[in-house]
């Protein structure tokens, strides 16, 4: 029977159990960080279609007044 070293074992066990405790805080971390960004990519999407519908209104205004000279 070959020589089994149950203490090795027993301290990968516990090395994996610590690696998996980490890895479950940093992806919960990583998912709070990932909802951050898509909600501030949501309202900067927004403030970006606003500049634009003020940017076209400001040109289409600029167009009339040209048109009146």
């Amino acid at each position: 029977m070959p020589n089994f070293d149950f203490d090795t074992l027993e301290r990968q066990v516990e090395e994996l159990i610590l690696i998996c405790h980490h890895l479950r805080e940093e992806n919960g971390s990583l998912r709070v960080r990932q909802d951050r960004l898509v909600t501030e990519r949501a309202e900067l999407i927004g403030k970006a279609e606003l500049a634009r519908g003020r940017v076209e209104s400001m040109v289409a205004h600029l167009k009339s007044m040209e048109e009146e000279l």
